[in-house]
């Protein structure tokens, strides 16, 4: 697999609390020189990289709930809609994990359903923090996200105790319905992990790593 087409799997993505403006600007650059599908940044920077990627391909996407998904669904809606409106094209919300422990899968349904609906026709991805979850749970979530209608279904924050796992992957691909995808995010530190991911079935990868991998660090 080329570069280009490893690239065009990238969300570029810069989420530390320390990150800055001139961080983001440089982000926003790289994922146009380099391809990538988006840049994908905390809610407060949509709006300068919206105007940073303003003509270009690349989208903006930011994370929602992020990173504990403990917010209320009501919080949750407003954060999304206020990045849709500043210029986000993509969505990374974070499901109640704590509710999905306790089994009640109806409110983690819910509120998937709702952030859909209030972001319409832009890509939902739902990061569902693998690390923190039983097998039976991810199976549990690959259905939930499959009946909610969004469009991808993430492995991790990358803030946890761990990140995208080769067997997660294999797990998501073997339960998810048609149409859902799957993005692969944290802890992927190399070229041969970002192939083989695809290898298995995610069709994106959440990394702030790509541009260091993918050019030896020039």
């Amino acid at each position: 697999m080329t570069d280009c087409e490893l690239f065009s799997h990238v969300d570029h993505t810069l989420l530390k609390a320390d990150s800055t403006p001139q961080q983001i600007r440089v982000l926003c650059d790289e994922a146009v020189r380099f391809g990538t599908a988006s840049v994908c940044v905390n809610g407060c920077y949509v709006p300068l990289a919206a105007d940073c990627l303003k003509g270009t391909p690349v989208k903006v996407c930011a994370v929602i709930g992020f990173p504990l998904g403990a917010m209320s669904t009501a919080a949750k809606v407003f954060e999304a809609r206020d990045a849709v409106a500043a210029g986000a094209g993509e969505i990374d919300m974070v499901i109640n994990i704590g509710r999905l422990k306790a089994g009640d899968t109806a409110y983690v349904l819910e509120e998937i359903r709702a952030i859909k609906a209030a972001i319409g026709t832009r890509v939902l991805k739902v990061i569902i923090e693998t690390c923190l979850l039983t097998e039976e749970e991810k199976i549990t979530m690959c259905r939930l996200v499959t009946e909610s209608g969004a469009d991808f279904i993430k492995t991790s924050t990358g803030f946890s105790t761990g990140g995208a796992t080769f067997d997660d992957v294999r797990l998501f691909a073997a339960h998810v319905g048609p149409g859902v995808q799957i993005k692969a995010a944290g802890g992927i530190r190399t070229r041969e992990d970002m192939e083989e991911f695809l290898r298995l079935g995610a069709t994106r990868l959440g990394t702030s790593s790509a541009v260091k991998i993918l050019t030896g660090g020039r």
